[in-house]
């Protein structure tokens, strides 16, 4: 597809172009040309709520928004909601909306393969992933291309990637997971597989997708791995094209890593460090006969990435000791979209010579490095948590609680299920007089939160317990769940 559609959609270096589709052929299509025309491209959840996805599109300037005619419902609502000028491409003319549209079939008709010149710098925008924030609002991670495509090149290198390969694409586009499926693929002129949504959630299909497409390379999450364990019946599939099996955004469960490794006896397993913010900074590769019982390391700090472990006070811990990781990289973000504020604590400087400093990111993450340079992780500074791969700001869930009428207070915590999957529970006090079931608290719930942000159970209270200092007993509670 030529880039002219864009650009005469009025479309130019540093726009914001919104991508809200399934995945498809045409999701690699849509990104590729936004980033050639010079505009940077902004994955929207296709299964977000439509005040939160409208929300975005305000915050972030979008005008231009690709999508498809099966979205048509949600587009009414959306292009309803905004108080800004939309063109929707990729719907057809005939649909029934506010704002402009552009087919496909026009698209195609009307513009030839003839690509203007446009220039872009590695230093030019070229990505925003919107994420879950503390104060309830979404928060956009802005990287450049340079940003992107090293990391590309650092993943190809660490896992000897090439064009034989073929990388499954399991993670939505809003979900920092696909910028490796996506760019690494390219940067080695390897075959991209895009799973459908469909495959993702019936683990035996998906098992069986894997085998059939030759699939080489398997990155993923934790929790779609545990699926594939416990429902997906690997031991009757032809897994012996798979030579990786890359795992990350949430710590795998020693137990099912080691019926992975029994059921995948030829590939390898490793774990992958980095949050959106830095995109993957280290990885740990699995020895052949581990002897982990409870966790496995997040790895040794890549070769393009400079770290600190600092403490409070942001001076650095002794050896062996735990503290807060703070990373240089070029894989780093540019600044969360028009926030300045929070740019000011995110970002630590360190003077280097007169009138320069490295500028570090600060994670929010509490790691310790043993004697053998890996680091291993020991939980938030905050209340962040990660579910299915997904960041959850416990704060934001309880945000949205008390913002409904019948709610007093809220309680928001994370436990282990039975099945050692991480989960968002809560617990509510009902104003006086009251009368609610908790699953309509729950309903209204998942009008301004993302699915992976609802409490998956939530319980009503008369009163909580308490600190010593009035504070609601967070810990109790969630001690109380997992017993």
């Amino acid at each position: 597809m030529c880039i002219r559609d864009r650009i005469d959609q009025g479309v130019s270096r540093g726009d914001r172009v919104g991508i809200y589709m399934d995945k498809s052929i045409r999701t690699p299509v849509a990104l590729y040309g936004i980033m050639k025309s010079g505009a940077a491209y902004v994955p929207l959840d296709p299964s977000a709520p439509v005040a939160r996805t409208a929300e975005i599109i305000e915050n972030c300037g979008i005008g231009l928004l690709i999508s498809a005619d099966n979205k048509l419902s949600k587009l009414q609502q959306i292009s309803a909601a905004v108080d800004r000028r939309l063109t929707i491409m990729g719907v057809g003319d005939s649909a029934n909306l506010t704002a402009s549209t552009l087919s496909w079939g026009r698209v195609f008709a009307d513009y030839g393969s003839e690509c203007p010149e446009v220039k872009i710098l590695e230093s030019d925008l070229a990505y925003i992933i919107y994420t879950s924030g503390s104060t309830g609002k979404p928060k956009g991670i802005m990287h450049s291309h340079h940003s992107g495509l090293s990391f590309a090149r650092w993943a190809a290198e660490a896992y000897q990637l090439s064009s034989q390969d073929r990388l499954s694409n399991h993670a939505p586009l809003h979900f920092d997971l696909s910028i490796l499926d996506y760019f690494t693929a390219a940067v080695v002129g390897a075959c991209t597989i895009i799973i459908p949504e469909e495959y993702t959630k019936l683990p035996a299909s998906y098992s069986q997708l894997i085998a059939a497409s030759r699939i080489t390379v398997l990155y993923t999450v934790p929790f779609a791995l545990i699926q594939l364990v416990l429902r997906g019946v690997l031991e009757v599939r032809d897994l012996s094209a798979l030579r990786w099996v890359i795992f990350g955004g949430e710590p795998l469960p020693v137990k099912y890593l080691h019926e992975l490794i029994r059921l995948i006896p030829r590939a390898r397993f490793d774990n992958i460090y980095g949050p959106a913010e830095v995109n993957g900074i280290s990885h740990f590769t699995v020895p052949e006969n581990p002897d982990f019982n409870s966790s496995i390391p997040i790895g040794k700090i890549s070769r393009i990435a400079e770290a600190l472990i600092v403490d409070v006070d942001s001076c650095p811990v002794a050896p062996g000791e735990t503290g807060e990781l703070l990373v240089r990289t070029p894989t780093m973000m540019m600044g969360y979209w028009g926030r300045k504020d929070l740019n000011k604590k995110v970002f630590y400087r360190r003077p280097e010579v007169a009138g320069f400093d490295h500028l570090f990111f600060r994670t929010g993450d509490l790691v310790r490095m043993t004697a053998d340079g890996n680091l291993w992780f020991h939980g938030r500074m905050d209340r962040q948590v990660k579910i299915r791969g997904y960041r959850v700001e416990l704060d934001e869930v309880e945000t949205a609680l008390v913002s409904q009428q019948v709610v007093e207070e809220a309680a928001v915590y994370a436990v282990c299920n039975e099945e050692q999957i991480r989960e968002v529970r809560a617990v509510v006090t009902l104003k006086e007089g009251a009368d609610i079931e908790s699953m309509a608290i729950l309903n209204e719930l998942k009008q301004c939160l993302p699915w992976y942000a609802v409490p998956s159970v939530l319980k009503l209270k008369d009163a909580f317990s308490r600190t010593t200092t009035g504070k609601i007993d967070r810990r109790a509670l969630a001690l109380e769940d997992s017993l």
